[in-house]
């Protein structure tokens, strides 16, 4: 198969006809029924400054109007995704979907108009809307066969990257912004560079590094994709190499971490293309029938917090820096891991698994335990040689076939799909539980200002990079603060 692959196609259909059919009278009666109850919270003021009984009262609001949706997508969710998708011959990501539809089907999910209106607001002081898309795409999920697209879907190769691919075939190397790419012999090595916050993830992070990884995947002249962290800026780390802080907090307290852009997208976007590989771009009779793939390499210095252990577990070699560790602290800050509840346990075992996502536990590249986990633990200088080792042993020929089939055996794609459907409601409610929020709220008051990315990790506390810090420790030990029971929002 050639991995020149095409566009994914973001024209969204036109909206759903009133023809009579069962799904358009059925999209028209939650329209009717969603637009007058939610008519009450037009006269609310803003949520911080509502009294206990207001926010009594749009709490219960909100939660009539997602059982509504919930009810409505258990009985249409196929007939939903075939009319918005147009048969599944129209390849829409996660945004574009939702966009789709949010026009298609008034009341479903949020429109353009009141996304905007969240966004001029502090996580905090919205009302929430996002957990109306996790339902959205947790009942479109659980479903076999429109699931199973949508996963496919999201791994299309980005336009962005189509529009790259041409300069950097011809120079082998990509600035996007907070990440490079470059080729060096049989390797891509992406390196993310968000210095001012030691490598910590924002929505922008995020989009680059999937390019990066749409890039090493479309060039036939890499083999082996390497994930690194480049050289820091930051007067604590100056000069020193980053893995990653994990979610930036000063941009979840601001209310800039997105829950499709972010959350959703990394998970099915980026990391599910390291690990799968590409989509056939919904060619069932192309040969070979399964996308193109390659192995990866990760290179761990300092630290791997948060989002950067996750990245750790669908990769084919990690190598670690001898002072450096690992941890998963999302559980004690209140969302969920990402993939890493339905990946750890697999190579750690149950124990170790709940000790890192229920307890925090932080695992140093020198213990016992970390080699469930690391392949290599080399010093701190000696690093570039071990990249540069690897890449040469993935890039053996027998290595893709093989990695292919421990991914077949390790992960079915349709385990994988019913994972990503309860975490789509899941993580969506955990965004806006009232213990995230206080957390959050707490690291404001701490600073003032709100939590600042620039700040150097504070020991024994959290830092607005989801880091805090033992004593003797690198710095940087993420504290995902993202907890909450479900909120009535």
């Amino acid at each position: 198969m050639s991995t020149s692959g095409s566009p994914r196609s973001v024209s969204a259909p036109a909206a759903a006809p009133a023809d009579g059919g069962e799904l358009s009278a059925a999209g028209l009666a939650l329209a009717a029924e969603i637009r007058d109850r939610e008519a009450p919270l037009a006269a609310l003021p803003p949520r911080s400054d509502r009294s206990e009984e207001q926010q009594l009262g749009a709490a219960a609001i909100h939660r009539a109007c997602r059982e509504l949706r919930a009810a409505f997508l258990r009985a249409h969710a196929a007939a939903v995704y075939d009319r918005l998708t147009e048969g599944r011959t129209a390849r829409l990501g996660l945004t574009e979907l939702a966009g789709a539809a949010a026009e298609s089907f008034p009341g479903l999910v949020p429109d353009g108009a009141q996304l905007a209106e969240e966004l001029r607001h502090a996580q905090a002081d919205k009302e929430g809307r996002e957990i109306d898309q996790g339902i959205f795409f947790r009942e479109i999920l659980r479903l076999p066969g429109a699931g199973a697209h949508l996963v496919d879907v999201m791994r299309d190769p980005t336009p962005r990257a189509h529009a790259l691919l041409p300069d950097f075939r011809a120079t082998g190397r990509a600035e996007l912004g907070k990440v490079t790419v470059e080729r060096q012999g049989d390797g891509g090595h992406v390196t993310f560079h968000n210095d001012s916050c030691l490598n910590a993830e924002d929505n922008d992070l995020i989009a680059q590094l999937e390019v990066a990884v749409d890039l090493v995947l479309l060039d036939d002249g890499i083999r082996v994709g390497v994930l690194r962290g480049g050289p820091m800026t930051h007067p604590r780390y100056r000069g020193r190499r980053v893995f990653s802080a994990g979610v930036n907090l000063a941009d979840l307290h601001h209310g800039r971490i997105s829950f499709t852009g972010f959350l959703l997208q990394r998970e099915l976007g980026y990391i599910s293309k390291m690990y799968r590989g590409l989509s056939t771009l919904g060619r069932p009779d192309t040969f070979p029938a399964h996308g193109v793939e390659k192995p990866w390499v990760a290179a761990v210095e300092t630290f791997a917090i948060g989002g950067g252990t996750q990245l750790l577990l669908v990769m084919d070699k990690v190598i670690a820096a001898a002072d450096s560790y690992l941890s998963l602290p999302a559980a004690q800050e209140g969302i969920v891991p990402g993939a890493a509840n339905f990946r750890l346990a697999r190579l750690t075992g149950g124990r170790v698994a709940r000790q890192a996502v229920l307890g925090g536990r932080k695992i140093w590249a020198g213990e016992p335990d970390a080699r469930l986990l690391i392949d290599e633990v080399v010093d701190p200088k000696a690093m570039d040689r071990a990249v540069e080792d690897a890449v040469t042993q993935l890039a053996a020929p027998a290595v893709l076939a093989n990695r292919r089939m421990l991914r077949v055996s390790e992960e079915p794609v349709d385990v994988f799909r019913a994972y990503m459907a309860e975490f789509s409601l899941v993580q969506a409610e955990r965004l806006y539980g009232e213990d995230v929020l206080d957390k959050v709220g707490r690291f404001s008051a701490r600073s003032g200002t709100g939590p600042s990315a620039t700040d150097p990790p504070k020991s024994g506390t959290e830092s607005g990079t989801e880091s805090g810090t033992e004593p003797g420790a690198a710095a940087g030990t993420r504290t995902d603060t993202h907890a909450g029971a479900e909120t009535g929002r």
